[in-house]
């Protein structure tokens, strides 16, 4: 298993028709996990050019529109129902994309439970709970990595944004918001034999791309074993 939530097989759950597609694996599905501004979209672009494979975000466009609405008017259950959609919708573009080579997400399952989590006040198994009975149909990611920026760099990077969206101006307002969604991302890599910690502060994307680069084609050829640094 490699997500946080614990794996229910989704067989004795749902009908055959909800059930995921069966397909082999040709790549590494690699997911990128952070706090806003941490680097996870340049970095997962940067990364998919020097694989030769696709990119998506979760939740991924065009679904992704609706996110300010429903951050803004919906209640925290289905706020959480809309971003599991994401996360499934996903799933099923990592298993179309591994068939025929390697897949990078801009946030996956684990960004779902810590970003709700740590907004609504609630706590990581609280809202793995709740999505668990879905939870084997999400494709599993053969590496997380989890991004770490320094706070103030942080709040720097997302003030400096053109883009700048609510979520963004919540939590330059709120460094105690901040640092607790850290700590939902902190508890939820203590549990993922995936997990790959990799600070962001003073390296490039192009830096970190290359970094990764090497560490996938070595498991891709020979399952070395991960480091963190």
């Amino acid at each position: 298993m490699t997500i946080a939530a614990p794996h229910v097989s989704i067989g004795h759950l749902l009908p055959t028709a909800y059930q995921q597609a069966e397909a082999p694996r040709s790549g590494i599905f690699v997911v990128l996990e952070g706090i806003s501004g941490s680097g996870k979209s340049t970095l997962a672009a940067h990364l998919a050019d020097r694989l030769g494979c696709c990119s998506f975000h979760t939740v991924p466009s065009p679904i992704s529109g609706l996110q300010p609405y429903i951050n803004t008017h919906a209640r925290a259950l289905p706020q959480l129902a809309f971003y599991l959609a994401g996360a499934l919708h996903a799933a099923d573009l990592a298993r179309e994309a591994l068939q025929s080579g390697h897949a990078v997400a801009d946030r996956y399952v684990n960004s779902v439970i810590a970003n709700h989590a740590a907004v609504h006040g609630l706590d990581n198994a609280t809202v793995t709970a709740t999505i668990a009975p879905f939870t084997g149909y999400l494709t599993q990611p053969d590496l997380t990595v989890y991004l770490h920026t320094d706070l103030d760099e942080l709040i720097e990077r997302m003030t400096a944004r053109p883009d700048q969206s609510a979520a963004d101006r919540d939590l330059i307002a709120n460094r105690a918001l901040l640092r607790r969604l850290q700590e939902h991302y902190d508890h939820i890599a203590a549990t993922d034999p995936t997990a790959y910690h990799l600070r962001t502060d003073g390296r490039t994307a192009a830096q970190l791309a290359a970094h990764l680069t090497d560490l996938i084609h070595a498991m891709a050829h020979s399952q070395a074993p991960r480091t963190r640094v």
